[in-house]
């Protein structure tokens, strides 16, 4: 600084205001200043800014998989949220790994970050109360902290279930599959739970054999289809538990010998174009994402805020898929 001072013909504080944005310094100023500095190479030493105010001016997000296409949208809107604030962004997959979503948690933290959002794979966040006490703010997103109070933004994924079942059976379905993730999986757990709900509202019983949950691997999913669809009394509909499985169970009917219905919970590309279309319950992680940062940035700036759980509404999108009658 004081080398691209000298060259500049300024004061260090006028080079410091120039630097990092500050008002006062007059358009001629600031353009020998910027002259200087591009014929010096001069750049700005982010690690001794870490010392003196004690912020790092970046955010970690620990998500399940940046391949999924649920995620792309919510980790643009975090990002984009985080650039509003001056802030970079830094994330990693943990692959829905307890031990690794620790790991890369930890890790990021020992790199100072100011904040955190988690997608949790575990159910135990112990691990993180000591950084939250040291004032790592942290959020949650998609599924709850498992045994700490913090805050987390959730999809209402009870009541979309519940709707999208509701659905199938207003349309006249009363053997209807559930194929799932892993069980331990919060937002499986309310799906599920939401599946039973309105079979149970419409005193409809539900067979075991109508329920299927575990890998998403296409084989695991296509192989429940099969066996749902096969039988003296087989399903005359599907409510599948995400995005991959709908995939999967598309590709099933589609072999299939008779129609079946089909609602899946999230959208995913191209599900309007297949005919049918795919009926589906569409969460919005576009909002999910930014909610979640707007309530990180409040906490960096400093709101006294009780821990809180935010619940967004999920939608109905009937493209056809959810209205075929049962096949009679």
């Amino acid at each position: 600084m004081k080398d691209v001072a000298s060259q500049a013909g300024v004061g260090l504080k006028t080079v410091s205001r120039v630097v990092n944005g500050e008002p006062g310094v007059t358009p001629e100023t600031e353009r020998r200043v910027q002259a200087a500095i591009e014929v010096l190479g001069f750049r700005r030493n982010d690690s001794a800014r870490v010392l003196r105010k004690g912020r790092t001016a970046t955010v970690g997000l620990v998500l399940e998989d940046l391949a999924d296409p649920f995620y792309g949208p919510l980790n643009r809107a975090v990002e984009e949220v985080a650039r509003a604030h001056g802030a970079l962004l830094i994330n990693g997959s943990s692959a829905e790994d307890p031990d690794r979503e620790r790991e890369l948690a930890l890790a990021l933290c020992a790199r100072r970050v100011d904040g955190l959002i988690v997608i949790p794979a575990g159910d135990d966040h112990r691990y993180l109360e000591p950084e939250m006490r040291a004032g790592v703010s942290t959020v949650f997103v998609d599924r709850p902290a498992g045994r700490i109070d913090a805050d987390v933004v959730l999809s209402d994924n009870f009541g979309g279930a519940r709707g999208g079942v509701a659905h199938l059976i207003a349309g006249g379905h009363r053997r209807i599959g559930f194929i799932g993730d892993q069980p331990r999986i919060h937002t499986v757990a309310e799906r599920l739970r939401g599946y039973r709900a309105a079979m149970t509202d419409a005193g409809l019983p539900v067979a075991e054999s109508w329920i299927s949950l575990g890998s998403t691997a296409p084989a695991r999913v296509a192989a429940a289809a099969a066996a749902m669809l096969g039988g003296p009394e087989p399903v005359t509909a599907v409510f599948a538990g995400n995005n991959r499985v709908t995939v999967t169970v598309v590709r099933v009917l589609a072999a299939h010998g008779r129609p079946v219905a089909l609602v899946g919970f999230d959208d995913f590309e191209l599900a309007d174009l297949l005919r049918p279309g795919v009926t589906v319950v569409a969460q919005d992680p576009a909002a999910l994402g930014r909610v979640a940062t707007d309530r990180l940035f409040q906490r960096l700036a400093g709101a006294d805020l009780t821990p809180t759980r935010i619940e967004l509404p999920t939608r109905l999108i009937p493209r056809g898929s959810g209205e075929l009658p049962p096949a009679g």
